[in-house]
């Protein structure tokens, strides 16, 4: 007769109500739920030999119904300017990518929130990856945990902002990543302010609003690019079914509902998106929502054949926006030489 092994459950996906049932269930006390919900989401345990005020019999118990499908660091690199970027092996084998970004006043995790990405935006290279599947709140998670601990272990210093922004569209994985903010921000998990953390999304409105009806209290970046139809079209797909028009309605939305201010993303490409034209249509938009504009250097990608634009382009760019009373951030690129800047994550070897 064939003995057949049940599968294990990832015990992150029990809520503390769960475990609570399933302890008592088993003869074991009530209390704990909340002793082993601290040891995975606020202690970051790893396995349950770690839980060291359960007796060993109820590690042992857990040990054989349950498992901590935690991610591995499969690579590590370092750039020259200190950036630090991980390839993250996840239980299934599949790999992601973080980030691990260190200026002299922040310590900025990017983390990624698909495995590849369904979008196919034409300057990034995770979109000419086939979108695997989504990552779960947990996974999500450990990434937190895993370039926090190198922050501390690089620079002797904290992690104090996180940045979804690596691989994939996060409001494509919208339940997983609200879950993984919760634990992230949550006394009862890591503890760090919401108003740290920023969710960038190429643009669903409907999940823009969805963000303003749950009163989220982090912040939104759009990755906008080219503030007209014809040209965002030209290099983001998702634009044809998510019109600028579109956008901006549910931009307000998210405003009205939240009172966060939005960031516009937005990448120079040379003769693309450039000019003084395109400075003044991006204006135009920023009078429609309450938003600052963060302009960012383009990163070369061997799939695209973008480039970046000139120095003094950029700045006449920048001047003109300033001018008009437009927030703005000139991004220079971090992390080029180990492919870890905007755009360039692909799990290349």
């Amino acid at each position: 007769m064939v003995t057949e092994v049940k599968e294990k459950a990832d015990i992150r996906k029990l809520t503390v109500e769960q475990m609570k049932q399933w302890l008592t269930g088993q003869g074991e006390q009530g209390f704990r739920a909340k002793q082993i919900h601290e040891w995975l989401w606020k202690k970051s345990a790893r396995s349950f030999g770690e839980m060291t005020n359960l007796s060993l019999s109820t590690r042992e118990l857990l040990d054989a119904h349950f498992t901590i499908n935690s991610l591995t660091t499969d690579k590590q690199q370092k750039s020259n300017d200190g950036t630090v970027k991980s390839a993250f092996r996840l239980y299934d084998a599949h790999l992601v990518e973080g980030v691990l970004i260190p200026a002299s006043d922040r310590m900025t995790a990017c983390v990624s929130s698909q495995v590849g990405c369904s979008l196919t935006c034409k300057f990034c290279a995770t979109g000419y990856m086939e979108r695997k599947r989504n990552l779960e709140a947990a996974e999500i998670y450990d990434q937190v945990v895993e370039i926090a601990r190198q922050a501390e272990a690089n620079f002797g210093a904290p992690l104090t902002n996180i940045v979804y922004m690596g691989m994939g569209e996060p409001l494509l994985n919208y339940a997983n990543v609200m879950q993984s903010i919760e634990h992230i921000t949550s006394p009862q998990g890591l503890g760090m302010s919401p108003r740290r953390i920023t969710v960038s999304t190429a643009g669903i409105a409907k999940m823009i609003k969805k963000l303003g009806d749950d009163e989220v209290r982090f912040r939104l970046a759009l990755s906008l690019h080219a503030a007209n139809d014809a040209k965002r079209n030209q290099i983001m797909p998702i634009n044809e079914s998510n019109s600028l028009e579109n956008l901006a309605e549910a931009l307000n939305y998210f405003y009205k509902k939240t009172g966060n201010r939005i960031t516009f993303e937005y990448i120079v490409f040379h003769n693309f998106n450039d000019t003084l034209q395109d400075a003044k249509e991006l204006w135009e938009f920023t009078k429609k929502v309450p938003a600052r504009v963060n302009i960012i250097e383009y990163n070369p990608i061997a799939e695209a054949s973008f480039k970046n634009t000139e120095a003094d382009r950029l700045d006449k760019f920048a001047a003109f926006l300033e001018n008009k009373g437009v927030t703005v951030s000139v991004r220079r690129s971090r992390g080029k030489d180990i492919d870890a800047a905007c755009g360039q994550l692909a799990n290349k070897d």
